[in-house]
């Protein structure tokens, strides 16, 4: 059976058409971009590129990640909880403190059994603590922390319902400010039935894009942060309005303070830290905590009782790669001890099987 062939039909033109009435044809250019002619390079995967990446990849990430799980366990860590849900324990008549009532004090007595070398850091912790909900995470006011004076007086809707309350606005507004952590922990060395306070240094604990960026106070004069916040109220949850956060030092007051700060950087995860003071050493020479009996007085306001939550408060030095954390160099060596058995495995499949294949694929 013959077919017409019709050059006009194949270029999207109907032969039926006039001259007069041209139709637009929908063919792509005959280019080699739009008919997909230019040159690529596809990887031919074979015995000769498989087993080898198999093995180099284990033999780099094995050594690695020993690097790192040895780095990690080097570092100093002691955390010690004091929520006082046992009734032996000194924190467990403040066990159901709550934010309007007064505060309680409790005293944690602790040994260390080595010494901490080098900068030290205390961190507080807190536990069955969703900060990574969604509506929690966004009750703020960005502008608001960072100084605008409109938004001061007239804050988001997103911090809703802790906007405002008796009708003035809340600064700082939203749910995150309203639960900030607000216990207070100092650091006592026990020597002779004697206490001595270790110095505890409340600055530098923020990131500095968070202190110098985008938290600012609605005023430039810092010895009078009270009349840049009138006309505003404290949190709900809070016992001292902002502007007294820390009174002694201008710079650490405010929305800048650091431990508001550091608080308004919500965690991902329901288990979580915060690093709250630091403590430098003093000598290379001398251990910054020698080991020995350590006492932690308590100022006990943050209530966790009724959500099932945990308190504690953890001594941690750092290294080249930061806090404790074994996950990365476990990750290393498993992925590298997989590659490397695979590569083991696939050796002796072609080591048996390869030259069979290769033997079929001869003619007789």
């Amino acid at each position: 059976m013959a077919m017409n062939y019709n050059a006009k039909e194949e270029d999207g033109h109907p032969s039926g058409a006039g001259l007069g009435a041209p139709v637009k044809s929908r063919k792509p250019d005959n280019t080699a971009f739009k008919q997909q002619r230019l040159p690529a390079w596809q990887p031919i995967l074979t015995a000769g590129t498989v087993l080898p990446a198999f093995f180099v990849i284990g033999l780099i990430f094995i050594p690695i990640g020993i690097g790192i799980f040895v780095t990690s366990n080097n570092i100093m860590e002691f955390e010690i909880d004091y929520t006082g849900t046992d009734p032996s324990d000194s924190c467990h008549k403040c066990l159901n403190a709550s934010w309007n009532s007064a505060p309680c004090n409790c005293t944690v007595e602790f040994t260390l059994n080595a010494s901490f070398q080098g900068n030290v850091y205390m961190y507080y912790g807190l536990s069955n603590f969703y900060q990574n909900h969604r509506r929690y995470v966004k009750s703020r006011d960005d502008s608001q922390l960072n100084g605008d004076k409109s938004s001061l007086k007239n804050p988001s809707k997103e911090c809703d319902p802790y906007r405002t309350n008796n009708n003035l606005p809340i600064a700082p507004c939203g749910a995150i400010a309203n639960s900030m952590f607000n216990d207070t922990l100092k650091l006592f060395r026990i020597e002779n039935n004697s206490r001595l306070l270790i110095p505890l240094i409340k600055k530098g604990i923020a990131w500095w894009t968070d202190k110098n960026v985008k938290f600012r106070n609605p005023s430039e004069n810092l010895t009078d942060l009270k009349a840049a916040f009138q006309e505003t109220t404290k949190p709900v949850n809070w016992q001292i309005p902002v502007y007294e956060l820390d009174t002694q030092d201008p710079e650490n007051n405010g929305f800048t303070n650091e431990d508001f700060i550091v608080w308004m950087r919500t965690a991902a995860l329901p288990t979580f830290r915060k690093l709250y003071r630091r403590i430098e050493s003093q000598s290379e020479r001398d251990a910054t905590l020698k080991s020995g009996q350590y006492a932690l007085e308590i100022t006990y306001n943050y209530p966790v009782h009724s959500f099932d939550g945990r308190k504690r408060m953890i001594l941690s030095t750092i290294s080249w790669m930061g806090g404790r954390n074994p996950f990365l160099g476990i990750a290393y060596i498993t992925v590298g001890s997989i590659c490397f058995f695979l590569g083991i495995v696939l050796l002796i499949i072609h080591h048996k099987y390869g030259n069979r294949s290769n033997n079929a694929d001869i003619p007789n």
